[in-house]
């Protein structure tokens, strides 16, 4: 039975839809809806597509048919990636969609959702957010939190699509992010992970290099927690955060930089700078003065002109810079993108197969690198956020600095009594996999 002035979202995508999530709850809450849990019995349900790639598109359009079938009576809402992507022609596309909303400002969601409700159908494109909302419901989990620093990007990749419907760079201001930062560890938040499609070009959009700054507010303040950085462009990586992270290990020596590929032919041709030795520098670099620091990044097979050399030289990259977490990405063809007219339709499902082998290859590699570098934590002790305890056992799951929510590993803890949001010491007893496992020894000085 449908309720009066209830949503649900359906969230697809990246950890910058699921911000954005949060921001339409507290947008909505904020007028007096109320949130639910599933789409069962909601009046409203908010889609939040996601476009990065085809299959990211195809998982959006089918989880949209699923609840329309579901829930003939309710009122769906495309919004998120998709929506800026397609824009009005999303309404013709998909007919079925009762709205179309933008995803520049999820908290114009209020100027329309009550026509919505009441059977009028629209698309609106709201400009791009001028200040944060306050969240008042986080999708992460407890004590850790996402935030978005900046949106769109300028970075030009010619394989991406994101400028097409997240447009070019455009930064928060340098205050609402540290009074929203200062505002989450006041009420207790263990970790802030800082995401943007590039860190690091904050402040760039208006002629001012303000990432060096931000983190400087941040760490200025006193109080124990994590700062973790998701996403650093490595053809401009800022020296200063190796220095920054020895000296201060709130700022976790956790570095997400997306090479994409080792071949500087390759990285030439997706619109990138880099190559196999200036990104075995750079590790070497942040290992040097951290040898503990953990260096996450992605890699994209099948790119238009990939050959067997670019392959190779690939697969010697990986095997020298001995990378702890990687995530392997078969290219994508986007339409709208450089890439695009780079490779005919025909010529790119011909070497789909190939692609999908160098993939496998690729992570078959990278999970016996991982584990090897796992394997030098055993006997160490580590501080450990509790995700969810194990049901029926005296047992949680929990991540340490080297682990980013979904993304990585974790840490299974053996432990009496741990909820969600305790920080305790482990000393880690075994390698599982991909995982590691400890006992607690003390509980840190945040638990609870």
């Amino acid at each position: 039975m449908l309720r009066p002035h209830t949503f649900y979202i359906e969230n697809l995508g990246c950890f910058k839809n699921q911000v954005d999530a949060e921001y339409l709850i507290s947008a909505l809450t904020g007028k007096g809806w109320t949130a639910l849990d599933d789409a069962s019995e909601a009046q409203l349900i908010l889609v939040n597509t996601c476009t990065f790639i085809e299959s990211a598109k195809t998982e959006s359009i089918d989880a949209f048919f699923q609840l329309r079938k579901s829930r003939p009576d309710a009122r769906i809402v495309l919004t998120g990636c998709m929506a800026e992507r397609y824009g009005k022609e999303l309404l013709e596309m998909i007919p079925e969609a009762d709205a179309i909303f933008g995803n520049r400002d999820p908290q114009k969601i209020v100027d329309i959702v009550d026509g919505v409700a009441a059977g009028n159908k629209t698309a609106y494109f709201p400009p791009n957010m001028k200040k944060a909302p306050r969240r008042q419901k986080f999708l992460s989990l407890k004590n850790s939190v996402y935030v978005k620093i900046s949106e769109g990007c300028s970075n030009a990749c010619t394989f991406c699509a994101i400028p097409k419907f997240r447009g070019t760079l455009s930064s928060r201001t340098l205050d609402d992010v540290t009074d929203e930062i200062n505002g989450l560890l006041d009420s207790g938040v263990k970790e802030i992970n800082l995401i943007a499609q590039d860190l690091a070009s904050f402040g760039l959009d208006r002629g001012q290099e303000d990432f060096q700054k931000l983190l400087d507010r941040v760490l200025s303040r006193k109080g124990d927690f994590w700062l973790r950085l998701l996403y650093l462009y490595p053809d401009r990586f800022p020296e200063f955060i190796i220095g920054y992270a020895k000296n201060d290990s709130r700022l976790l020596p956790y570095f997400d930089l997306p090479f994409q590929h080792a071949s500087h032919r390759l990285l030439k041709l997706m619109g990138r700078k880099g190559s196999d030795t200036e990104y075995l520098d750079l590790i070497s670099r942040i290992r040097s003065e951290l040898p503990d620091a953990v260096v996450r990044s992605t890699f994209i097979v099948g790119f238009p002109g990939e050959q067997n050399q670019d392959f190779d030289t690939l697969l010697r990259f990986q095997e020298e810079a001995k990378l702890d977490w990687v995530g392997v990405f078969e290219y994508s063809r986007e339409e709208g993108t450089p890439a695009f007219r780079m490779q005919s339709e025909d010529a790119f499902e011909l070497f789909r197969p190939t692609a999908a082998l160098r993939k496998q290859t690729l992570e078959d590699r990278q999970n016996e690198i991982t584990a090897k570098n796992l394997e030098r934590w055993v006997g160490r002790e580590l501080e450990v956020l509790i995700e969810e305890p194990i049901k029926g056992s005296a047992m949680a799951l929990g991540r340490s600095f080297m682990q980013a929510q979904e993304v990585d590993g974790l840490v299974i803890v053996q432990g009496e009594g741990l909820a969600s949001g305790d920080v305790v010491r482990v000393q880690v007893t075994r390698r599982n996999g991909v995982d590691l496992e400890g006992r607690v020894l003390v509980p840190a000085s945040l638990s609870r």
